[in-house]
């Protein structure tokens, strides 16, 4: 139950990266965002290793290269998709096409860890997929054969994509790694990374002109969005398996939603209601842990 909970709590506090990330858009440099927000992160990290194991424990040459695909995929890339998709898109929207997380978690588990696939996942997964269509073209499917897509809605794409390889990759991190050792290497790792464009870009230099309450939604997706969101997220996977934790995350697109509505006057359009019905549907459908009915044989 405990579990259950926690990973509740986290899919509050991702829904609320969406509001914060999408105040961001318009005050701070995308590699800005998320260079400082995985800073934080990392100090606040390492701190908790310290007091809680002692040491940061050494790697070997598999988990460096495991450490390293984590940064480079749940840090590095999707920090860069996802708050240069919030400069063109609603964060509602965006959390929406972000539901579409669990579904491609679940196949790839099932790929390479050999799950089976009841029925239900099955018919959950294109509902799913349907959903975000009508999400992301605003009600017009069909505009997906003409390329109606948006730029946007393309780099939240790359958020699901880079997240479904760092959950996959979390479970292999996790051998011979304590969820909290593992959360804080992938963000140094991933610190590191965008060290380089944003020394590039100036960023340092932009942080001198950022407001308090710019500084207040760094904090809050350092701290919350990322040492409480991912720690607890890994203890979920190492706990429940990659799948059954993602199905939490069909909460996120809820809370983003609500939150942007309340929070930065997002408006709540049909398709937006419509498609985030079928998402979140889909999703349940797909990872539900007791699945409604089998597949025979």
């Amino acid at each position: 139950m405990k579990t259950y909970l926690k990973l509740l709590a986290v899919a509050f506090f991702w829904g609320g990266t969406f509001v914060a990330g999408r105040f961001l858009a318009g005050a701070a440099h995308p590699v800005s965002a998320a260079f400082f927000r995985f800073a934080i992160a990392s100090t606040f990290l390492l701190l908790a290793v310290w007091k809680v194991e002692g040491r940061l424990p050494k790697l070997d040459l598999r988990q460096a290269l495991t450490v390293a695909a984590l940064g480079l995929s749940g840090v590095f890339a999707y920090n860069l998709f996802f708050f240069n998709g919030l400069t063109l898109i609603g964060a509602g929207r965006a959390a929406l096409i972000i539901a579409l997380n669990p579904v491609a978690i679940t196949l790839c588990s099932a790929l390479i860890y050999r799950e089976k696939l009841p029925l239900s996942r099955m018919l959950g997964i294109p509902l799913s997929v349907f959903g975000a269509l009508v999400v992301i073209t605003r009600g017009h499917p069909l505009m997906i054969l003409s390329g109606g897509i948006g730029r946007g809605e393309l780099l939240i794409f790359g958020c699901v994509l880079s997240w479904t390889l760092y959950s996959v990759i979390g479970k292999t991190a996790m051998r011979g790694l304590s969820p909290l050792a593992a959360v804080c290497w992938s963000s140094i790792a991933g610190t590191f990374f965008l060290l380089l464009p944003a020394l590039s870009y100036g960023s340092f230099a932009e942080a001198l002109h950022f407001s308090w309450p710019v500084w207040l939604s760094i904090g809050y997706l350092g701290a919350f969005g990322t040492v409480v969101g991912f720690l607890w997220y890994f203890e979920g996977i190492q706990s429940i398996g990659p799948s059954r934790a993602a199905v939490f995350i069909n909460f996120v697109p809820v809370n983003g939603v609500l939150l942007a509505t309340l929070l930065l006057g997002e408006s709540l359009g049909i398709s937006l209601l419509g498609g985030g019905l079928l998402v979140v549907c889909g999703a349940y459908l797909a990872n539900a842990p007791k699945p409604l009915f089998w597949r025979r044989s």
